[in-house]
């Protein structure tokens, strides 16, 4: 956490997933929220959680923003009343246009590659061109990014945002500060080619 911080990080964000290696508790996610600079988002993530147990992980854990990644309806993900964005998986027969209509109520989209068996952290990317250029400045790419992807991910789509987990990870679950900074220098060259 302090790693990417220090490299200049927008946002953190803390897996409420447990099939995930990258899994926390909300003990240690509100732990590691009380160390957050102010300015530093902290996003929560969910695949398809029980309302209940979001609501629990809120009652524990400072979130900002919180971040769907698997099947909820924009209402699923509206009842909680906070900021939330929808993580969509880049199926073949998508129609970004339609979905973004769908989530309006979002505070924007998170696109990621399509694995019919996971619902992200692939480590892969996707066809960056399937992006209308109307919709990029609502989104935040995700999808197989690196240090040595990012700077043309950003060029070519100019998204809000990117997000990366396994592009920075030494092991599943495990952050290198070294690929952290490399990362985040790839943002900042990607930032200059806009």
């Amino acid at each position: 956490m302090e790693a990417a911080v220090a490299a200049g990080a927008d946002a953190l964000g803390f897996v409420f997933y447990p099939p995930s290696p990258r899994a926390v508790t909300p003990e240690q996610a509100a732990q590691l929220c009380a160390g957050l600079p102010p300015f530093v988002t902290a996003v929560g993530l969910f695949v398809d959680a029980a309302p209940e147990s979001v609501r629990a992980t809120l009652d524990r854990v400072p979130l900002d923003l919180l971040q769907f990644h698997g099947d909820e309806s924009p209402d699923d993900c509206a009842i909680y009343g906070r900021r939330w964005i929808k993580a969509l998986r880049m199926r073949p027969d998508i129609d970004l246009a339609a979905e973004r209509a769908r989530y309006a109520g979002s505070a924007g989209l998170l696109l990621d590659a399509y694995d019919p068996a996971r619902a992200g952290g692939t480590g892969r990317c996707f066809d960056w061109d399937r992006i209308p250029p109307e919709i990029a400045p609502d989104i935040v790419l995700a999808g197989g990014l690196d240090a040595d992807n990012v700077a043309e991910a950003i060029a070519r789509v100019r998204p809000y945002g990117v997000d990366v987990s396994g592009g920075v990870e030494a092991a599943k679950g495990l952050k290198d500060p070294n690929r952290i900074n490399a990362f985040m220098q790839g943002v900042r060259d990607g930032d200059t080619r806009r």
